[in-house]
């Protein structure tokens, strides 16, 4: 009878004396020991709206800007995202503004469209593990953002990132948002921990996002300013014109002042 022989798997991404990797999405570069931040609405809802937040963020400090286009929601019923709209609009106003752009992609289906519009891909905690997704976006030569899932461990994390890897695309960063825990006044926990490990066994630049660890816009400053502590790379947070109102997760949305100072607190500390 033959023996059955299998391939062995390439070594995940422990570091054995790797460079860490610095990912670049035009002058932005992440992972090169400046802390980046990427800000902007959870969901793009109009082009007043986008432009507005783009130009305060940039104001602030950040670097890039984000939006979501396609919203995977828990209900049906709750706000889904512009589609196309969208993204072309987020495309006008990265340009108008000179802040390079991610948006979320949820399935192979849309890979094209995406990409075509922004300078970087986020895949969701949603679909951390979409495997038929991360294998696409490997074979794609544009950076990945890729969240971790609530429920994820660190190495469920790392292996994911080892699918779009293994793919051929190197540009990839992490992001630590939150992990479920028991308290229901959380939406998430952030876990700095797993922050801290994941770069510690990783070569790819790790960042955090305290809007959706958290889910209140009153920890965002102070969880921000840990995760640095703990070696982000950077962050990305959600900003909102009018958080009271936005369409999608206005609870964790920082406004335009708010945002301005927790971004004045980070530099000074960093100085």
């Amino acid at each position: 009878m033959p023996t059955l022989t299998v391939d062995k798997a390439p070594p995940p991404l422990f570091r054995s004396g790797r460079e860490r990797t610095v990912v670049r999405i035009g002058s932005v570069e992440i992972g090169a020991g400046q802390p980046v931040v990427i800000a902007g609405p959870c969901s793009v809802e109009s082009y007043e709206q986008l432009f507005a937040t783009a130009e305060a963020v940039k104001s602030a400090g950040a670097t890039m800007l984000r939006g979501g286009a396609y919203k995977p929601r828990t209900s049906p019923y709750d706000f889904q995202g512009l589609g196309v709209e969208a993204l072309q609009l987020l495309r006008r106003v990265g340009d108008q503004t000179g802040l390079p752009v991610v948006s979320e992609v949820l399935s192979t289906d849309d890979i094209e469209i995406v990409a075509e519009h922004v300078d970087m891909l986020q895949v969701g905690a949603r679909n951390m593990q979409n495997f038929a997704l991360l294998r696409r976006l490997g074979q794609l030569r544009k950076p990945i953002l890729l969240k971790r899932s609530p429920a994820a461990t660190v190495k469920e994390w790392l292996l994911a990132a080892e699918y779009l890897l293994a793919g051929g695309n190197g540009q990839v960063v992490l992001c630590e948002r939150g992990i479920r825990s028991y308290d229901p006044e959380l939406r998430n926990t952030l876990d700095l921990a797993g922050l801290a490990l994941a770069r510690q066994l990783s070569h790819l630049p790790v960042i955090a996002d305290p809007s959706h660890a958290t889910g209140r816009r009153d920890l965002i400053p102070a969880m921000s300013r840990a995760a640095l502590a703990a070696g982000a790379d950077g962050l990305i947070v959600e900003v909102h014109p009018d958080p009271a109102n936005a369409l999608s997760d206005g609870m964790q949305s920082l406004d335009f002042p708010g945002f301005s100072r927790m971004m004045e607190k980070m530099q000074t500390q960093h100085q």
